[in-house]
């Protein structure tokens, strides 16, 4: 079965986590689709996510397309956690970005564009709330071209917008427009359909131009773009065929060394290390004794893959897995187990925090108790850099914004 690591990306409020609620529904991991608003999603299990309805934490949830096993990904899309969503980038294969077919492009969508482009994560685009009042398609492909890409090919038409009976007729062979329109986007990219579409009058087979659009948009060239709504479900069915037939699927060697990368940490009821890893190569086994990190080494207690509806432990996680790994102490946000390759890519692709808050306990005796809690936040979002000054009795630490600073 092929693996494929899908990160679901989005300006705040444009229905990330509800789509990502549709996708588990349709798929059948869950049988109720969850409310944002009432806290009862799958992937915001936090408190303070059910509390505010945003998601502050990148969660992991798994399901199936026939033969395509599918890890996805739910990040935040509040800025002030935007460092989680960095964090997610270099383990993903490909990647959703959601538009707002109300509110369009908003600001954060062009810094997650432009990182998922940096990154090389192929790309599809969903325009979600075609129901709600306010929705245009014009309007939101214009943005999307404008300011994402101009690189889009519209997958559908939608009809009804604003309302809740709003449709979306998918994009089929048997639409003469829709392949003339694809022939013509593909020509521009690929040279091998340009000569044909030039020295051939007989008309393409649509199953070549489908095998070209999956290549072009593999190689981050074209983006496909799907309309519907994810509270309704109109137009998921389509996004979902788009995700098994048009992102790649992970690639490595699984009988190579192992390799992978941390990218969340959290903690266990006992206290201990849970590292979420992606594995690039190889295996990673239970009593393994690895390298990680700066030259540290550790020996695997335990390792967790994720199935659809949630995870179980197994005696190894093989190439393309997402893992959660025990045993490995010293592990930090970033680490590389065994050895990945350098991938050309960026480490950083968003600003780093510029708020400064000096954080002091109610009671002076908190003190230690206090320390404790930053260094465990500082594992699980190292770019809050715990600062301890001395001569002033101060701790300080780095953040994006008021909203963190809440939370």
């Amino acid at each position: 079965m092929r693996t494929l690591n899908l990160g679901i990306l989005a300006h705040v409020d444009a229905g990330k986590t509800t789509l990502t609620e549709r996708l588990l529904y349709a798929a059948g991991v869950i049988d109720e689709i969850g409310s944002v608003d009432e806290g009862t999603t799958q992937t915001d299990s936090l408190a303070l996510e059910r509390e505010r309805g945003i998601t502050i934490k990148s969660a992991v949830a798994s399901f199936t397309l026939d033969e395509l096993a599918v890890n996805l990904i739910d990040t935040p899309g509040h800025p002030d956690f935007i460092a989680e969503v960095e964090r997610v980038l270099s383990v993903l294969d490909g990647a959703v970005l959601v538009v707002s077919a109300v509110e369009g492009v908003q600001p954060q969508t062009p810094l997650l564009m432009r990182a998922l482009q940096r990154q090389r994560v192929a790309t599809l685009i969903f325009v979600n709330k075609i129901d709600r009042m306010g929705a245009s398609d014009s309007r939101t492909v214009e943005a999307i071209r404008r300011r994402l890409t101009p690189g889009i090919v519209a997958m559908g038409s939608p009809h009804g917008l604003g309302a809740r009976e709003a449709s979306v007729t998918a994009a089929t062979e048997d639409d003469a427009t829709f392949r003339t329109r694809l022939l013509e986007v593909l020509a521009e990219k690929d040279d091998a359909i340009l000569e044909t579409y030039v020295e051939d009058a007989r008309p393409m087979p649509y199953a070549r131009l489908r095998a070209a659009l999956a290549e072009q948009t593999a190689r981050r060239r074209l983006h496909p773009v799907f309309f519907g709504s994810a509270l309704t479900g109109v137009g998921v069915d389509a996004l979902m065929t788009g995700i098994a037939e048009l992102l790649p699927s992970a690639a490595g060697d699984p009988d190579g060394p192992a390799s992978g990368r941390v990218f969340k940490i959290e903690r266990a009821p006992s206290g201990e290390k849970v590292a979420y890893a992606r594995l690039f190569a190889g295996k990673l086994r239970t009593r393994e004794h690895v390298r990680y990190g700066n030259g540290a080494e550790g020996t695997v207690t335990a390792v967790s893959v994720f199935v659809p509806g949630g995870s179980e432990k197994r005696p190894s996680a093989a190439a393309g897995d997402i893992a959660k790994v025990s045993g490995l102490g010293g592990v930090r946000i970033g680490d590389a187990i065994g050895d990945v390759p350098a991938t050309g890519t960026e480490d950083h692709h968003f600003p780093r925090p510029t708020l400064e808050s000096v954080v002091v306990p109610r009671r002076a005796d908190d003190k230690g108790r206090l320390r404790s809690a930053l260094a465990e936040l500082s594992e699980q979002d190292p770019l809050i850099d715990v600062r301890q000054d001395d001569e002033r009795q101060e701790i300080a630490v780095s953040l994006y914004g008021e909203v963190q600073k809440e939370v």
